[in-house]
C-alpha cells in the first residue's frame, strides 16, 4: 500500500504510536481507520462572527462525505476566522496571524491532503498562504454568495448599496426607516457579498488558479449544487494525494498570470493585488505590482457585475460562471497549467462553458469596456506604487488635478468631513493618511471616503480620493489607493498639506504631488514619526515586520515556506 505523510503518526508500532491512535479512538473511529488510508484535514473558518462562513458546518459534513467515499479518513479542524464586517479594527490586520495559524496546524498534524472552506474577505488569502507555505495537496471550497438582495423591486448588491443607501439619507432621499427595511432585504440568505466585491473576487481568484474544481467560484451559497461541490471536493483530494498533486505544482508563475488577467475581466476587487502578491510570496513566485499594470489593465471588462456594473454574482452563476469567463480568455491564458483536477482549464470547460446571458457575461470581441484591469500610478507621492480600479471610477476623472483637502487620521476626517465650513469642492482631492499597514494599523478599508454631505447635496457622486488604506471591493469610485511608501513611516503622503496641488493621470500612470523636492525635504524635517500602535502582542509584531502594500503586506519573516516535515515527536 502507498504509505502517506500520516503514517509518521497512525502507522508506528511503538509508544507514540499507541498514543497517535488511542486518543483519536474516544471519538469512536474504528480500528480500521487507522490503517494507512489518506489523511484529509477539512481547514473551517466556521464561525458565527464571520456571517457570511456561518453555513460552513454542513460544507464540512458535504466535503466529509466525499472524503469516506473515495477511501480516506477526513479530520475537520478549526482556524482563526476573519469576518470582514464585524472584526476590528480591520481583519486585514490579522490575515498574516490566521495563516500562520492555518501553516502550524497542517504541519503539525497527520495531515496528507488539505480542504479549505473560504468565503469572507481574508479568510480565502490567508488559509491558501497558509497552505502554500507547507506544501501538501491543497483543494479550495469557497462557501459560495448570498442570494441576490431584493428591495422595493429592484437587486440590491451586499456593500455596494451600503454606500448608495448613505449617500441618500444624508441627502433625504432615503428615510432611516427605509434603510432598516433595506438591511434585511440585502442580506436575505447564507452567503458571503453577493457583488464583486473581495470575497466573490477571492472565490474566482482560486479558481482562475486552479485550486477549486471547475464552476466552483459563482455557485450560490444557498444552492444545494454547492454542496454537491463541497462532496466532490473531498473526493478529488484524495485522489489528489495519491497523486501527489501538491500545491506548489498548481501554484506556477504561469497560473499566477492567469489570475490576474481573470480578475481584470471579472472587475474584480483591488484587493486581489495584496492578497495574490501574498500567496505568491509565500509559495516562491516574484510578483510585482508592474505585473498587475502590464498584464491586466488592457484585458477587456466582460463581466457585468456591480459595482463596476449592474447585476449580481447569482446572475453569474445563472448566465454560465467563470467557465464562461476562461473561455471567452483562451487565446490569452497559459495553456498548460495543472489544476486540482490533474488537467488545465480548457480540458475542464469543455462542453461546459456556454454563455446563457449575453448582457450579464459579453464576448471578448464585444466588451462592457475595453480596458478594466487595475492599473498603478507612481510619482513623487506614491514612489512603489498606488493602485486603483478604473472600471469602477469615473471617467471623467482619470486625468484630473485638484487642491488637496488633507485629513491627518480617519478620527480627523468623520470629525470634519461633514463640516459646513469645511474648505472643499468638487474639484478638491480628498486626501487621507495614516491608515496604511503599520498606521492604522492594519490597513482598512477606508480610502473610498464618503463625500462631504454638502458635496453631496450639490448632486455630485465622486471626487478624487487619496490614501495608503484599501477600499472594499464592493465599493466604487475614482479612488487611488495602496499609496507606498505609507505616511506612518514617513512616505511623501505624510507631508502632504491642504491647498497643495495633485495631478492624476491614469493613462500616463502618475501620480504627482506639485512641490518642490526642496519644499518636501523642509516639511520632513518637521515631520514626527507618530507613535507606535501598540507595545505587546501581535500588534505590535504586525507593525514591526509587516511589509509595504506594494509587497502584499505579508510578514517579513513569513515569506518563503517552511515545508511539510517535523522531525520530532511529542511524547
Amino acid at each position: 500500500m502507498q504509505q502517506f505523510r500520516s503514517a509518521g503518526w497512525f502507522g508506528r508500532k511503538d509508544k507514540d504510536g499507541i498514543i497517535y491512535r488511542s486518543w483519536m479512538k474516544n471519538q469512536g473511529m474504528p480500528p480500521d481507520m487507522f490503517d494507512g488510508r489518506p489523511v484529509i484535514g477539512i481547514c473551517n473558518t466556521f464561525s458565527e462572527f464571520t456571517p457570511c462562513n456561518a453555513h460552513f458546518r454542513t460544507h464540512a459534513e458535504s466535503v466529509k462525505r466525499g472524503v469516506l467515499e473515495a477511501g480516506g479518513f477526513p479530520l475537520e479542524f478549526p482556524v482563526m476566522s476573519l469576518g470582514e464586517t464585524l472584526l476590528k479594527p480591520t481583519a486585514m490586520l490579522f490575515r498574516n496571524l490566521a495563516s500562520m495559524d492555518a501553516e502550524e496546524s497542517i504541519r503539525g498534524n497527520p495531515i496528507d491532503g488539505v480542504v479549505l472552506l473560504t468565503g469572507c474577505d481574508k479568510t480565502t488569502p490567508s488559509t491558501v498562504m497558509g497552505a502554500a507555505s507547507v506544501g501538501l495537496p491543497t483543494i479550495v471550497v469557497p462557501g459560495g454568495p448570498m442570494l441576490n438582495g431584493k428591495y422595493k423591486g429592484m437587486d440590491i448588491g451586499s456593500g455596494t448599496h451600503v454606500w448608495k443607501f448613505d449617500e441618500d439619507m444624508k441627502t433625504g432621499r432615503m428615510t432611516v426607516e427605509d434603510c432598516e427595511f433595506a438591511e434585511s432585504c440585502m442580506s436575505r440568505s447564507i452567503g458571503h457579498c453577493m457583488t464583486m466585491g473581495t470575497a466573490s473576487t477571492m472565490a474566482c481568484m482560486v479558481e482562475a488558479l486552479g485550486l477549486t474544481l471547475s464552476g466552483a467560484a459563482a455557485i450560490p451559497a444557498a444552492d444545494s449544487r454547492k454542496k454537491l461541490m463541497a462532496q466532490l471536493s473531498g473526493r478529488r483530494i484524495v485522489e489528489m494525494v495519491k497523486e501527489h498533486l501538491t500545491i506548489n505544482k498548481i501554484l506556477t508563475r504561469e497560473a499566477f498570470e492567469n489570475a490576474i488577467k481573470v480578475n481584470a475581466a471579472v472587475g474584480g476587487s483591488s484587493n486581489f493585488l495584496i492578497h495574490l502578491m501574498a500567496i505568491a510570496g509565500r509559495i516562491g513566485v516574484d510578483l510585482t505590482l508592474d505585473d498587475f499594470d502590464r498584464l491586466g489593465s488592457k484585458i477587456p471588462l466582460l463581466l457585468n457585475l456591480m459595482p463596476s456594473g449592474k447585476y449580481l454574482m447569482e446572475d453569474f452563476y445563472y448566465a454560465g460562471g467563470l467557465p464562461v469567463i476562461l473561455n471567452e480568455l483562451k487565446a490569452l491564458l497559459h495553456k498548460n497549467v495543472i489544476t486540482v483536477t490533474g488537467k488545465n482549464h480548457h480540458e475542464n470547460i469543455e462542453g461546459k462553458c456556454d454563455c446563457y446571458n449575453a448582457d450579464v457575461i459579453a464576448s471578448i470581441n464585444k466588451p462592457f469596456i475595453e480596458h478594466a484591469g487595475c492599473v498603478v500610478v507612481k510619482g513623487n507621492l506614491a514612489e512603489n506604487g498606488a493602485v486603483m480600479k478604473p472600471s469602477a471610477a469615473t471617467p471623467a476623472l482619470m486625468r484630473h488635478r485638484g487642491r488637496a483637502v488633507v485629513f491627518e487620521s480617519i478620527e480627523d476626517y468623520h470629525a470634519r468631513i461633514d463640516d459646513e465650513y469645511l474648505d472643499i469642492d468638487a474639484g478638491c482631492v480628498m486626501v487621507l493618511k495614516y491608515v496604511g499597514p503599520v498606521g492604522y494599523p492594519g490597513m482598512p478599508e477606508v480610502g473610498n471616503m464618503a463625500l462631504p454631505k454638502k458635496i453631496l447635496q450639490q448632486g455630485v457622486t465622486d471626487m478624487v480620493r487619496i490614501s495608503d488604506g484599501r477600499m472594499s471591493g464592493t465599493a466604487y469610485g475614482t479612488v487611488v489607493l495602496h499609496v507606498s511608501p505609507e505616511s506612518a513611516i514617513g512616505g511623501n503622503l505624510a507631508l502632504v498639506q491642504n491647498g497643495d496641488m495633485i495631478e492624476l493621470d491614469v493613462e500616463q500612470r502618475r501620480l504627482h504631488l506639485d512641490v518642490s523636492d526642496e519644499a518636501l525635504a523642509e516639511r520632513r524635517k518637521n515631520w514626527k514619526h507618530p507613535a507606535p500602535a501598540a507595545a505587546r502582542g501581535y500588534v505590535n509584531l504586525y507593525i514591526n515586520h509587516v511589509q509595504q502594500a506594494d509587497k502584499g503586506a505579508d510578514l517579513d519573516f513569513l515569506v518563503g515556506n517552511s515545508g511539510s516535515e517535523v522531525t520530532r515527536d511529542s511524547h
